[in-house]
């Protein structure tokens, strides 16, 4: 029996993550790949077959994940760069030796094939110590931007003229040009403002209409903004710390959610007992493939 998936979000598979995050979609595969960044684990489940997820631990904490052209994945550990393949760990660099409580968080790789990642400070108070990088597998890995507290938000237009990216405590979603030949960013700008809104600017991918889909961690809700940054509609959800999306199935028309029950209190936990849970729903629009890691 085929598989349905509702037009408003609900749960999608119980597997009530600490951290789950950097949810994609393997096209080839039909499986999504995420992490659950404090548990040091990597996921990836079918959604359509009916199997049971497949979660392997990994030796250190990944903080985002990008598919490979050839075989795998290409992941950013707390330090460095490093290639997945049939549970083994190839490590390709390494980052931040200088800034001891820096781990790298967010990153999605751009339409070239570079791994663009960028890092958060975990240690009290927060400061802006991290930084954004591209890993090239021709050039290796070069810095893009620093002083940031917690980068997130990263994704491109369907032009790949223009990089979203966040950096969390400011509220709002920033753009810049992007030179797809050479990986440069330019013209820094805001895109959104969430200085009204309850939650921080989280996860973002971008559909086929080029419209942005941002998780609000501790917002309870998904927002889509237009390409000019308006509002077009925000889909709230029953747990508080949504954190990443990917588009997925045959036909990319089913938006898969990860969440968290990170930082909540006992008393929250007991009010959202689906928190960690993977949401997915179909929201009349379609996402676009994910670019693969050259190398």
């Amino acid at each position: 029996m085929k598989r349905t998936f509702p037009p408003e979000p609900k749960v999608a598979l119980d597997c009530r993550n600490c951290l789950g995050e950097s949810i994609v979609w393997d096209d080839r595969e039909g499986v999504l790949h995420w992490i659950n960044i404090h548990n040091r684990e990597i996921w990836r489940w079918n959604p359509f077959s009916g199997d049971a997820p497949v979660v392997t631990p990994v030796p250190v904490r990944v903080g985002a994940l990008g598919l490979r052209e050839t075989r795998g994945l290409v992941l950013a550990l707390e330090k460095g760069f490093a290639l997945w393949r049939d549970g083994e760990l190839t490590d390709l660099a390494g980052v931040d030796a200088d800034q001891p409580t820096t781990r790298l968080n967010d990153g999605r790789v751009d339409p070239a094939g570079r791994f663009v990642c960028g890092g958060m400070d975990e240690g009290a108070p927060q400061k802006p110590l991290a930084r954004l990088y591209s890993l090239d597998a021709r050039k290796g890995v070069s810095t893009l931007l620093d002083g940031i507290s917690c980068t997130n938000s990263l994704c491109w237009s369907p032009d790949s003229r223009t990089l979203y990216f966040t950096d969390m405590p400011t509220r709002r979603i920033d753009a810049f040009d992007y030179d797809l030949v050479s990986g440069a960013l330019a013209n820094r700008r805001v895109f959104a403002s969430l200085k009204d809104d309850p939650g921080l600017a989280d996860g973002s991918v971008v559909d086929a209409e080029g419209c942005l889909w941002n998780a609000q961690w501790q917002g309870n809700k998904l927002v889509r903004y237009r390409p000019d940054g308006n509002v077009e509609r925000e889909v709230l959800l029953p747990v508080s710390n949504p954190t990443c999306m990917a588009f997925g199935g045959p036909d990319l028309d089913i938006l898969f959610v990860t969440t968290a029950w990170f930082t909540l209190t006992p008393e929250q936990r007991a009010a959202e007992p689906f928190a960690g849970s993977l949401f997915a729903f179909r929201p009349g629009v379609r996402g676009r493939k994910e670019a693969r890691y050259a190398g």
